[in-house]
């Protein structure tokens, strides 16, 4: 199951992100993981300060968005890094590292997530591709706008052919480790929200009686 969530980033917030990018130094995206030969990319390199700044501005943003936390209910996120396509580029199909080492320790990467900063016609190629089974998804957000995923789902960046595609990456671990428990709860939420009004009080409350206590039960 994967979300795709709209104005994740407002448009100041773009503006800056974008304006940083213009002077950072962006460095061979293989750095962060080097064994992966499938990776053919750039990444602004995470020493600099003002890669810093606009991760935690991105950071922030992901943090308050209540569609982001009712799907993944992060626990913690890795500061969101930029990364930058250019033609002949691309990231093969993969899945992610199961952990991250970070300055805090180990994170757990439970979910995925690519933030979309550049306009999705100043690219051609560099799409998002999700692999579900025998089916592809594929995704190429407007500026501002977030697709998530499990980290165990198999995913590529298609190579860019002409143009420029950036982005952020970043990856959360969340208080319900289990995959299908979240989108139970997520489900359960859903459906709580949409028709919880529709059902008499004493059901509503039922329903969240179930909801508080399959996520004591879960949580990780």
């Amino acid at each position: 199951m994967f979300l795709f969530v709209k104005d994740v980033l407002n448009t100041a917030e773009i503006g800056q992100i974008r304006e940083a990018a213009k002077g950072l130094k962006f460095v061979d995206g293989r750095q962060s993981n080097p064994h992966n030969l499938a990776k053919k990319n750039l990444q602004a390199d995470p020493v600099q300060p003002e890669a810093a700044r606009v991760g935690q501005l991105a950071g922030a943003a992901i943090m308050r968005n209540d569609e982001i936390r009712n799907f993944a209910f992060p626990k913690r996120l890795a500061t969101p890094l930029l990364s930058r396509y250019e033609p002949g580029m691309n990231y093969g199909p993969h899945a992610d590292a199961p952990f991250l080492q970070l300055p805090t320790g180990p994170l757990r990467s439970d979910v995925s997530a690519t933030l979309f900063i550049g306009e999705p016609a100043s690219y051609e190629g560099g799409e998002l591709v999700i692999h579900l089974g025998s089916e592809r998804h594929s995704f190429k957000g407007e500026p501002g706008s977030m697709i998530l995923y499990p980290s165990t789902t198999l995913h590529e960046v298609a190579p860019v052919t002409s143009g420029q595609r950036l982005s952020m990456f970043t990856f959360m671990e969340s208080v319900i480790p289990n995959q299908m428990h979240r989108e139970l709860l997520y489900t359960l939420n859903e459906v709580s929200a949409l028709e919880g009004y529709n059902v008499s009080w004493e059901n509503r409350t039922r329903l969240q009686f179930v909801i508080a206590n399959l996520h004591r039960m879960w949580e990780g």
